[in-house]
Protein backbone atom coordinates (compact mmCIF):
# COMPACT_ATOMS: atom_id res chain seq x y z
CA UNK A 1 0.00 0.00 0.00
CA UNK A 2 1.65 3.18 -1.30
CA UNK A 3 0.89 6.37 1.08
CA UNK A 4 0.04 9.65 -0.76
CA UNK A 5 3.23 12.18 -0.22
CA UNK A 6 1.40 14.36 3.03
CA UNK A 7 2.59 17.45 4.40
CA UNK A 8 3.44 15.92 7.29
CA UNK A 9 5.44 13.33 5.45
CA UNK A 10 7.27 16.57 4.09
CA UNK A 11 7.99 18.21 7.06
CA UNK A 12 9.28 14.98 8.63
CA UNK A 13 11.57 14.89 6.12
CA UNK A 14 12.96 17.77 6.36
CA UNK A 15 13.27 18.81 9.80
CA UNK A 16 13.43 15.14 11.02
CA UNK A 17 11.05 15.97 14.06
CA UNK A 18 7.28 16.68 14.28
CA UNK A 19 6.11 19.44 13.31
CA UNK A 20 2.79 20.83 13.93
CA UNK A 21 1.42 24.15 12.63
CA UNK A 22 -0.20 26.50 15.29
CA UNK A 23 -3.37 28.09 13.72
CA UNK A 24 -3.39 31.89 14.61
CA UNK A 25 -6.39 34.59 14.38
CA UNK A 26 -5.15 38.03 15.00
CA UNK A 27 -7.89 41.03 15.30
CA UNK A 28 -7.86 43.56 13.03
CA UNK A 29 -7.43 41.53 10.14
CA UNK A 30 -10.45 40.88 7.60
CA UNK A 31 -11.23 40.23 3.54
CA UNK A 32 -10.68 43.13 0.87
CA UNK A 33 -14.58 40.82 -0.36
CA UNK A 34 -15.72 41.62 3.26
CA UNK A 35 -14.85 45.55 3.79
CA UNK A 36 -16.35 46.64 0.67
CA UNK A 37 -13.08 47.29 -1.27
CA UNK A 38 -13.68 44.73 -4.07
CA UNK A 39 -16.80 43.18 -2.80
CA UNK A 40 -19.59 43.37 -0.18
CA UNK A 41 -20.72 40.71 1.75
CA UNK A 42 -17.46 38.15 1.08
CA UNK A 43 -17.81 35.05 -0.65
CA UNK A 44 -21.33 33.38 -0.29
CA UNK A 45 -20.21 30.50 1.40
CA UNK A 46 -18.31 32.32 4.08
CA UNK A 47 -20.06 33.21 7.50
CA UNK A 48 -17.68 36.08 8.34
CA UNK A 49 -18.48 35.91 11.98
CA UNK A 50 -17.46 32.11 12.60
CA UNK A 51 -14.36 32.87 10.32
CA UNK A 52 -11.80 32.06 12.87
CA UNK A 53 -8.63 30.22 13.59
CA UNK A 54 -9.42 26.66 15.96
CA UNK A 55 -7.33 28.95 18.60
CA UNK A 56 -10.67 28.84 21.45
CA UNK A 57 -10.04 32.60 21.37
CA UNK A 58 -12.81 35.60 20.97
CA UNK A 59 -12.29 38.61 18.29
CA UNK A 60 -11.37 41.32 20.38
CA UNK A 61 -10.69 45.00 19.61
CA UNK A 62 -14.11 44.52 17.65
CA UNK A 63 -14.48 47.45 15.05
CA UNK A 64 -10.99 48.00 14.74
CA UNK A 65 -10.11 46.70 10.69
CA UNK A 66 -6.68 47.31 8.58
CA UNK A 67 -6.29 47.09 4.95
CA UNK A 68 -3.35 47.52 2.85
CA UNK A 69 -3.84 51.13 3.16
CA UNK A 70 -4.07 52.16 6.31
CA UNK A 71 -1.78 54.62 7.97
CA UNK A 72 -1.14 53.71 11.05
CA UNK A 73 -2.11 50.81 13.66
CA UNK A 74 -3.16 52.00 17.41
CA UNK A 75 -3.25 48.22 18.45
CA UNK A 76 0.05 46.60 17.00
CA UNK A 77 0.89 46.29 20.43
CA UNK A 78 -2.52 44.05 21.46
CA UNK A 79 -1.86 42.11 18.17
CA UNK A 80 1.53 41.38 19.42
CA UNK A 81 0.31 40.04 22.58
CA UNK A 82 -2.48 37.85 21.13
CA UNK A 83 0.29 36.28 18.80
CA UNK A 84 2.15 35.29 21.43
CA UNK A 85 -0.74 34.21 23.97
CA UNK A 86 -2.28 32.65 21.33
CA UNK A 87 0.76 30.57 20.23
CA UNK A 88 2.02 29.72 23.89
CA UNK A 89 -1.89 28.24 24.93
CA UNK A 90 -1.14 26.14 21.06
CA UNK A 91 1.78 24.86 20.98
CA UNK A 92 2.05 23.63 24.90
CA UNK A 93 -1.37 21.69 24.27
CA UNK A 94 0.53 20.20 20.50
CA UNK A 95 3.78 19.23 22.33
CA UNK A 96 1.93 17.46 25.71
CA UNK A 97 -1.00 15.50 23.62
CA UNK A 98 1.03 15.04 20.18
CA UNK A 99 4.21 15.18 20.80
CA UNK A 100 5.09 18.26 18.75
CA UNK A 101 8.88 19.44 18.71
CA UNK A 102 8.81 22.28 16.23
CA UNK A 103 6.16 24.79 14.46
CA UNK A 104 5.09 26.39 12.10
CA UNK A 105 2.74 29.80 12.56
CA UNK A 106 -0.19 29.39 10.92
CA UNK A 107 -1.73 32.84 10.00
CA UNK A 108 -5.08 31.49 9.36
CA UNK A 109 -8.02 33.33 9.90
CA UNK A 110 -9.20 36.16 7.00
CA UNK A 111 -7.26 37.49 4.77
CA UNK A 112 -3.17 37.56 6.77
CA UNK A 113 -1.24 40.25 4.15
CA UNK A 114 -3.89 42.49 3.70
CA UNK A 115 -2.53 45.00 6.32
CA UNK A 116 0.28 48.10 6.07
CA UNK A 117 4.04 46.07 5.65
CA UNK A 118 5.08 47.02 9.16
CA UNK A 119 2.47 45.55 10.88
CA UNK A 120 2.85 42.24 8.88
CA UNK A 121 6.23 42.81 9.55
CA UNK A 122 6.33 43.12 12.89
CA UNK A 123 4.00 40.15 13.19
CA UNK A 124 5.51 37.59 11.69
CA UNK A 125 9.23 38.10 13.04
CA UNK A 126 7.37 38.44 16.48
CA UNK A 127 5.85 34.95 15.57
CA UNK A 128 9.67 33.24 14.14
CA UNK A 129 10.91 34.70 17.66
CA UNK A 130 8.92 31.73 19.50
CA UNK A 131 10.71 28.65 20.76
CA UNK A 132 11.22 25.88 18.23
CA UNK A 133 9.29 27.95 15.13
CA UNK A 134 10.93 26.54 12.15
CA UNK A 135 8.37 29.03 10.03
CA UNK A 136 5.60 30.74 9.00
CA UNK A 137 2.38 29.77 7.03
CA UNK A 138 0.61 32.72 5.82
CA UNK A 139 -3.41 32.30 4.40
CA UNK A 140 -4.39 35.26 1.75
CA UNK A 141 -5.90 35.99 -1.09
CA UNK A 142 -4.14 36.73 -4.63
CA UNK A 143 -5.86 40.46 -4.48
CA UNK A 144 -4.47 41.15 -1.38
CA UNK A 145 -0.89 40.84 -1.34
CA UNK A 146 2.05 43.65 -3.01
CA UNK A 147 5.73 42.67 -4.31
CA UNK A 148 7.23 44.42 -1.01
CA UNK A 149 5.33 41.97 1.15
CA UNK A 150 6.33 38.85 -1.29
CA UNK A 151 9.98 40.12 -1.56
CA UNK A 152 10.07 40.01 2.03
CA UNK A 153 8.76 36.53 2.48
CA UNK A 154 10.91 35.42 0.36
CA UNK A 155 14.44 36.88 2.29
CA UNK A 156 12.72 35.18 5.41
CA UNK A 157 12.15 32.39 3.12
CA UNK A 158 16.31 32.00 2.76
CA UNK A 159 16.83 31.14 6.44
CA UNK A 160 13.50 29.73 7.38
CA UNK A 161 10.40 27.68 6.25
CA UNK A 162 8.17 29.87 4.36
CA UNK A 163 4.64 29.40 3.05
CA UNK A 164 2.03 31.10 1.16
CA UNK A 165 -1.25 29.52 1.07
CA UNK A 166 -3.55 30.94 -1.77
CA UNK A 167 -7.35 30.42 -2.17
CA UNK A 168 -8.02 29.26 -6.04
CA UNK A 169 -11.18 27.46 -5.64
CA UNK A 170 -11.66 27.89 -8.91
CA UNK A 171 -10.77 28.22 -12.39
CA UNK A 172 -13.48 29.12 -13.63
CA UNK A 173 -14.28 32.88 -13.84
CA UNK A 174 -17.85 32.42 -14.10
CA UNK A 175 -17.96 29.71 -10.50
CA UNK A 176 -15.56 33.17 -9.23
CA UNK A 177 -18.35 35.45 -9.97
CA UNK A 178 -21.12 33.29 -8.49
CA UNK A 179 -19.39 32.69 -5.54
CA UNK A 180 -18.75 36.72 -5.02
CA UNK A 181 -14.86 36.33 -5.07
CA UNK A 182 -14.24 39.41 -6.25
CA UNK A 183 -11.11 38.94 -8.58
CA UNK A 184 -10.62 36.22 -11.32
CA UNK A 185 -8.33 32.76 -12.27
CA UNK A 186 -5.64 34.79 -13.74
CA UNK A 187 -5.32 37.13 -10.64
CA UNK A 188 -4.32 33.76 -9.25
CA UNK A 189 -2.05 32.45 -11.52
CA UNK A 190 -0.12 35.87 -11.29
CA UNK A 191 1.01 35.83 -7.96
CA UNK A 192 1.24 32.11 -7.75
CA UNK A 193 4.07 32.11 -10.26
CA UNK A 194 5.54 35.66 -8.57
CA UNK A 195 5.60 33.75 -5.14
CA UNK A 196 7.26 30.71 -7.00
CA UNK A 197 9.72 32.57 -9.33
CA UNK A 198 10.72 34.22 -5.74
CA UNK A 199 11.22 31.06 -4.34
CA UNK A 200 8.70 30.81 -1.87
CA UNK A 201 6.41 27.90 -1.06
CA UNK A 202 2.67 28.13 -2.04
CA UNK A 203 -0.24 25.78 -0.88
CA UNK A 204 -2.89 26.01 -2.84
CA UNK A 205 -6.92 25.65 -1.73
CA UNK A 206 -9.24 23.92 -4.08
CA UNK A 207 -13.12 23.71 -3.44
CA UNK A 208 -15.03 20.86 -5.03
CA UNK A 209 -18.88 21.25 -5.53
CA UNK A 210 -18.80 24.91 -6.50
CA UNK A 211 -22.50 25.94 -8.18
CA UNK A 212 -22.70 24.53 -11.18
CA UNK A 213 -19.63 23.02 -11.54
CA UNK A 214 -19.18 19.56 -13.36
CA UNK A 215 -16.43 16.62 -11.96
CA UNK A 216 -14.74 17.76 -15.12
CA UNK A 217 -14.93 21.06 -14.16
CA UNK A 218 -13.32 20.53 -10.68
CA UNK A 219 -10.68 18.39 -12.32
CA UNK A 220 -9.61 21.07 -14.94
CA UNK A 221 -9.42 23.62 -11.47
CA UNK A 222 -6.66 20.89 -9.99
CA UNK A 223 -4.91 20.71 -13.48
CA UNK A 224 -4.47 24.02 -13.82
CA UNK A 225 -3.65 24.78 -9.91
CA UNK A 226 -0.72 21.90 -10.34
CA UNK A 227 0.61 23.35 -13.88
CA UNK A 228 1.25 26.54 -11.71
CA UNK A 229 3.51 25.05 -9.86
CA UNK A 230 2.24 24.89 -6.48
CA UNK A 231 4.06 23.10 -3.58
CA UNK A 232 0.89 21.88 -1.54
CA UNK A 233 -2.79 21.40 -1.86
CA UNK A 234 -6.05 21.33 0.48
CA UNK A 235 -8.98 19.91 -0.87
CA UNK A 236 -12.50 20.69 0.48
CA UNK A 237 -16.17 19.77 -0.31
CA UNK A 238 -18.83 22.93 -0.41
CA UNK A 239 -20.73 22.74 2.88
CA UNK A 240 -23.26 24.81 3.58
CA UNK A 241 -23.58 27.01 7.09
CA UNK A 242 -26.07 29.11 8.42
CA UNK A 243 -25.84 33.40 7.34
CA UNK A 244 -24.75 32.96 4.09
CA UNK A 245 -25.52 33.30 0.90
CA UNK A 246 -25.34 30.00 0.07
CA UNK A 247 -27.61 29.27 2.63
CA UNK A 248 -30.15 31.18 1.46
CA UNK A 249 -29.57 29.23 -1.74
CA UNK A 250 -29.68 26.03 -0.51
CA UNK A 251 -33.04 26.96 1.34
CA UNK A 252 -34.48 27.97 -1.80
CA UNK A 253 -33.38 24.79 -3.39
CA UNK A 254 -31.11 27.26 -5.68
CA UNK A 255 -28.36 24.96 -4.83
CA UNK A 256 -27.79 21.31 -4.31
CA UNK A 257 -24.71 20.14 -2.44
CA UNK A 258 -22.40 17.74 -3.63
CA UNK A 259 -22.96 13.76 -2.72
CA UNK A 260 -20.46 12.29 -1.02
CA UNK A 261 -19.72 9.64 -3.51
CA UNK A 262 -19.16 12.57 -6.42
CA UNK A 263 -16.70 14.23 -3.85
CA UNK A 264 -14.85 11.11 -3.58
CA UNK A 265 -14.49 10.42 -7.20
CA UNK A 266 -13.33 13.85 -7.88
CA UNK A 267 -10.81 14.32 -4.74
CA UNK A 268 -9.58 10.28 -6.35
CA UNK A 269 -8.82 11.55 -9.33
CA UNK A 270 -7.28 14.69 -9.31
CA UNK A 271 -5.11 13.13 -6.57
CA UNK A 272 -4.26 10.33 -8.87
CA UNK A 273 -2.79 13.32 -11.52
CA UNK A 274 -1.23 15.47 -8.60
CA UNK A 275 2.51 15.30 -9.33
CA UNK A 276 4.63 13.34 -6.67
CA UNK A 277 6.46 16.68 -5.25
CA UNK A 278 3.34 18.57 -3.99
CA UNK A 279 2.05 16.99 -0.87
CA UNK A 280 -1.12 17.16 0.55
CA UNK A 281 -2.15 19.14 3.64
CA UNK A 282 -6.18 18.44 3.84
CA UNK A 283 -8.26 15.60 1.93
CA UNK A 284 -11.64 16.86 3.13
CA UNK A 285 -13.64 19.25 5.83
CA UNK A 286 -16.26 19.87 7.49
CA UNK A 287 -18.09 21.33 10.44
CA UNK A 288 -19.57 19.16 13.38
CA UNK A 289 -21.95 21.76 14.96
CA UNK A 290 -25.72 23.49 14.59
CA UNK A 291 -24.25 25.98 12.04
CA UNK A 292 -24.13 23.26 9.28
CA UNK A 293 -27.14 23.07 7.28
CA UNK A 294 -26.03 20.39 4.30
CA UNK A 295 -24.40 17.98 3.10
CA UNK A 296 -24.82 15.97 6.45
CA UNK A 297 -21.83 13.71 5.37
CA UNK A 298 -19.67 16.57 6.01
CA UNK A 299 -20.36 16.19 9.63
CA UNK A 300 -17.71 14.11 10.61
CA UNK A 301 -14.92 14.02 9.62
CA UNK A 302 -13.28 11.26 11.25
CA UNK A 303 -15.93 9.08 9.14
CA UNK A 304 -14.76 11.10 5.63
CA UNK A 305 -11.56 10.50 5.90
CA UNK A 306 -12.12 6.60 6.38
CA UNK A 307 -14.34 6.61 3.52
CA UNK A 308 -11.95 8.13 1.53
CA UNK A 309 -9.41 5.51 2.83
CA UNK A 310 -11.62 3.25 1.86
CA UNK A 311 -11.67 4.17 -2.09
CA UNK A 312 -7.99 4.57 -2.06
CA UNK A 313 -6.92 0.89 -0.68
CA UNK A 314 -9.00 -0.35 -3.92
CA UNK A 315 -6.34 1.50 -6.07
CA UNK A 316 -3.52 0.58 -3.62
CA UNK A 317 -2.86 4.04 -1.92
CA UNK A 318 -3.65 5.31 1.49
CA UNK A 319 -4.11 8.58 3.28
Amino acid sequence: MKQIYTFGNYLKSKFDAKVYKVGINISGFTCPNIDGTVAKGGCTFCENDSFSASTGETRELKGFHLNLDSKENPHLDKQLLQLEQQFNAISTRQKKEYGAKKFIVYFQSFTNTYAPFETLKALYEKALSFDEVVGLSIGTRSDSITDETLEYLAKLNTSKEIWIEFGIQSVYDKTLEKINRGHDSDNVKKWIIKAKELGLNVCGHLIFGLPDESKEMMLETSKQAYSWGIDSVKYHPLYVVKKTALANDFLHKKFTPISEDAYLEVLINSLLMKPENVSVQRVTAGLDDDALLAPQWCRDKNTQVKNINKVLKKIGLKY
